[in-house]
């Protein structure tokens, strides 16, 4: 099965083909560098994808705090990942770099606070 898809790794954007036979990797062809390459076979053998959200503040400067998932999470599980963000409360003050989830889902992944947001 002929597959094409567009790199995300840098700005170049690669148009890629991927030549898969029982879902294995035949050949590639478009990838301007390794990291093309790379990203089309774990598109093809294991889609991961990182999430970046935001999270409720109780009483802070502001409402919501932003955070990202430490390291990606299998394609598959974006959704419940998600779930369990939107249920977080932090009382202020959150601290960028403070976890908000530690091991989100059993995935080996936490979710991290990435703006500080004052106490009010």
């Amino acid at each position: 099965m002929l597959r094409e898809y567009t790199c995300i790794l840098c700005p170049n954007g690669c148009e890629i083909k991927v030549q898969t036979e029982d879902e294995k990797v035949i050949s590639i062809d478009g990838a301007s560098c390794p990291k093309g390459e790379e990203y089309v076979r774990q598109e093809v053998t294991d889609p991961q994808r990182n999430i970046a959200s935001s999270v409720l503040v109780e009483n802070g400067e502001l409402p919501l705090a932003s955070v990202r998932l430490d390291r990606m999470v299998p394609k598959d599980k974006i959704f419940d990942v998600m779930e369990e963000i939107k249920r977080v409360k932090l009382k202020a003050p959150a601290r960028a770099g403070q976890v908000a989830i530690r091991n989100v889902l059993d995935s080996g992944s936490s979710v991290i606070v990435t703006k500080n947001v004052k106490a009010i």
